[in-house]
């Protein structure tokens, strides 16, 4: 199942302009695992504080979290083809938002209100 998803991804950004083989695109490819990655582990930790009834506290800020600026959903839960961003409007996001955010992140919060993340 994952295999051909990751082919699926690999033919798409193989068609990029300047692409000539995985190397070319590893490092995005790897950005984007550790983002998702990142936001399933913080749904996670909220699901386990909500079932012991605990507060939970996101060490990722709202607007930047995988959900809001990478598959916006609406009300129905399906995917809001007006807030989704693409081509040159994700580009500048991560250039000039969620890079800049990451860079100067540091897990610096007291372990009682830690979600038990580290980066």
């Amino acid at each position: 199942m994952f295999e051909q998803i990751f082919k699926n991804i690999d033919d798409i950004l193989r068609k990029d302009a300047g692409c000539s083989s995985e190397l070319d695109y590893v490092e995005q490819t790897s950005w984007i695992l550790f983002l998702k990655y990142i936001d399933d582990l913080e749904k996670e930790k909220e699901t386990s504080a909500q079932l012991r009834e605990e507060s939970f506290v996101s060490i990722i800020s709202p607007e930047f979290q995988w959900s809001v600026w990478a598959v916006p959903k609406d009300k129905n839960g399906k995917i809001d083809y007006h807030k989704e961003l693409t081509g040159d409007d994700l580009t500048e996001f991560i250039n000039q938002k969620l890079f800049p955010y990451f860079k100067k992140f540091k897990m610096n919060n007291p372990p009682e209100q830690s979600s038990g993340v580290s980066i």
